[in-house]
């Protein structure tokens, strides 16, 4: 006999579907860095082939163009051979004035720090100034982000990293016109030495 939970249920097929693309969602939510299909594949423990679709989906439902859907004011690109979640152009300035109008909380002191090492280094890739700092940045170079001080500016070729830098609001939040005027780190520090170990030069 057939009750009428198990008439309304979805096929194991479009379940197992929906599981996938939920999935990937979870993860993109969280990531700082393009995710690649391998990468979401060994996650989500499926092949890349089923991995690929799911983010074809995604991509279907958030451009609004799947039945049903809407566009979003987010869009799934990919970008350095991965997939990551952004903010789609057209909102850049609203998000950009709610974050220095609306959110205008002050940076704290690893945020200062890591803001610090960007400017300095830059162009530098996330794990380059985690290693100068000795802790993880992934928090705080998510933060420096939303508030617009640091940008992605490229990608380092053999890794696939993302370099950051510094943008103009920085200048105009530090009163300044180039990054040339910033004070030479030297003067600063008793041992002579110019600044940042050597190990902050592989970017």
């Amino acid at each position: 006999m057939t009750t009428e939970a198990e008439t309304d249920a979805p096929p194991m097929e479009h379940a197992s579907t929906m599981n996938v693309d939920r999935a990937l969602e979870a993860i993109f939510m969280i990531a700082d860095e393009p995710q690649s299909l391998v990468a979401l594949a060994t996650a989500l423990g499926r092949p890349v082939a089923v991995v690929r679709q799911g983010i074809e989906r995604l991509v279907e439902d958030y451009d609004g163009v799947a039945s049903g859907s809407v566009r979003r004011g987010f869009e799934l690109r990919e970008v350095a051979g991965g997939w990551r979640l952004y903010v789609r152009g057209e909102w850049d300035e609203l998000v950009r004035d709610f974050v220095l109008t609306q959110n205008p909380s002050k940076l704290s002191q690893a945020a200062l720090e890591t803001l610090s090492v960007i400017a300095y280094k830059q162009p530098i890739s996330r794990g380059a100034v985690a290693s100068i700092r000795a802790v993880n940045v992934d928090s705080v170079v998510r933060t420096l982000l939303s508030r617009g001080l640091i940008t992605e500016v490229s990608t380092q070729a053999e890794t696939g990293a993302i370099l950051y830098g510094t943008t103009d609001m920085l200048l105009t939040q530090l009163g300044i016109n180039s990054l040339d005027e910033l004070p030479k780190i030297s003067p600063l520090l008793e041992d002579g030495s110019d600044g940042f170990d050597e190990i902050g030069t592989t970017r």
